[in-house]
């Protein structure tokens, strides 16, 4: 079970660390270091700390293995290559794996915010699945696309969240969209070679 502790807040920097955009970072961070066969617990938290999750953060290896689960389920998500896909892998999920939407304010610890979980100390892969369903619903409604991709790139298959009004990204990172780029440079460079046959 999750631990959630009284502590006071400044609702500013609260609303940042919990925004849509980077609750669904969150996510997908979440599910990229959740996708090794053995994720190490402290490399999980330490993702849920720079997300703006508080100590004490403490993960079992059965809390693993269920977010493990959890992020299998959020990953066709990624994959889906249009809204009605995106929507689709996200309403079954709503409807097998969260409550009833509601507000909670943690006891007053943190300001009102909507919760799709069905208790505030629900276990961490039930919270993963419906905080991360909260925040993506929202970007294919406000976008009207899938939220996010995986890599393009066949030596990565993290996924990422995309963003903004330009084209539409198709590697997670700069690394591994340099590294396709200087792949495909030498192939086409080693297409160009002439044959020692002839």
């Amino acid at each position: 079970m999750r631990y959630i502790p009284h502590v006071s807040f400044h609702s500013a920097d609260w609303s940042t660390r919990h925004s849509v955009l980077t609750t669904a970072r969150r996510t997908a961070a979440l599910i990229n270091a959740l996708s090794d066969d053995c994720p190490d617990p402290a490399d999980v938290a330490d993702v849920l700390r720079a997300y703006g999750e508080t100590d004490p953060v403490d993960l079992t290896t059965r809390d693993i293995a269920e977010m493990r689960t959890a992020a299998s389920l959020l990953r066709p998500v990624f994959a889906a290559e249009h809204a009605d896909d995106a929507a689709a892998a996200l309403n079954q999920i709503l409807t097998d794996h969260t409550g009833p939407l509601r507000l909670t304010s943690h006891g007053g610890s943190t300001p009102w915010h909507p919760h799709l979980d069905r208790d505030d100390n629900a276990p961490w892969a039930e919270w993963l699945l419906a905080s991360s369903c909260m925040a993506l619903t929202v970007l294919v409604w406000d976008r009207q696309r899938p939220p996010g991709r995986i890599c393009a790139s066949p030596a990565c298959q993290n996924v990422f969240i995309t963003q903004g009004s330009g084209p539409e990204r198709r590697y997670c990172s700069r690394r591994c969209a340099t590294r396709e780029r200087v792949a495909a440079h030498r192939r086409s460079r080693s297409a160009e070679q002439p044959s020692d046959d002839g």
